[in-house]
């Protein structure tokens, strides 16, 4: 997991209120404001760690041995993850 439930929590509450704040939306309903934005936070932390895992598998399938933290794991990883987003439309 990248980041505690706390952590989602207290971030989404920090966007919910921000948002209202801003006068972009007004809440007919702020748990269900709160409960909606912690959905979409957890479906979002659930994609990157399944693309995080899927690059990371790639990256050290490949035959040159490339070694984790370097540079070039750097760049393949950067490159291997925006390919991961296009196709699955991010």
């Amino acid at each position: 997991m990248i980041m505690s439930d706390d952590r989602q929590s207290h971030l989404c509450h920090l966007i919910v209120d921000g948002i209202w704040k801003d006068d972009l939306v007004d809440y007919s309903d702020d748990d269900r404001a709160l409960r909606v934005a912690k959905v979409g936070m957890r479906k979002f932390i659930v994609e990157y760690e399944q693309i995080d895992r899927d690059v990371n598998k790639t990256i050290m399938s490949l035959k040159r041995g490339v070694v984790e933290g370097s540079p070039e794991w750097d760049i393949l990883y950067r490159k291997y993850f925006e390919q991961e987003m296009q196709k699955r439309g991010n």
